[in-house]
């Protein structure tokens, strides 16, 4: 384990944060440094974009992923190499939002239909209370 690695390690356990945060914090900071092919505290927020932009247009990671890889370098710049961290210079991506399936009329029909007859809650007797 090399320092920075156990470094940050302590700092994810010092705040408690879950094993699959732990684990997944470590594996984004060891992807970006791989990708640059040099130790992450070698790097700077100029890397940070072109990483996120790489996450977008080649790996084709949506929002929600490339905001969980941002937030794993936040975390590593900001907690373990203590250093600063300007938002507007690697801002997080707009969330989507994506509308309910609504159902048609048929398929409300069918809902229906298949619970006839049947009671959807089972009644509760007055002696089971």
């Amino acid at each position: 384990m090399t320092r920075l690695r156990k470094i940050m390690l302590e700092e994810l356990e010092r705040r408690n944060y879950s094993e699959g945060t732990t684990r997944c914090y470590l594996r984004a900071v060891a992807d970006f440094a791989r990708y640059f092919h040099r130790p992450p505290d070698r790097l700077r927020p100029e890397h940070v974009r072109e990483y996120q932009a790489y996450l977008f247009r080649v790996r084709k990671l949506d929002a929600s992923s490339v905001t969980q890889q941002l937030a794993a370098l936040r975390f590593f710049f900001v907690k373990t190499l203590k250093r600063g961290w300007r938002i507007e210079e690697t801002p997080y991506p707009k969330k989507v939002r994506r509308l309910p399936t609504v159902l048609s009329q048929e398929e409300v029909a069918q809902l229906i239909n298949c619970h006839r007859g049947k009671p959807l809650v089972r009644p509760v007797r007055l002696e089971e209370v």
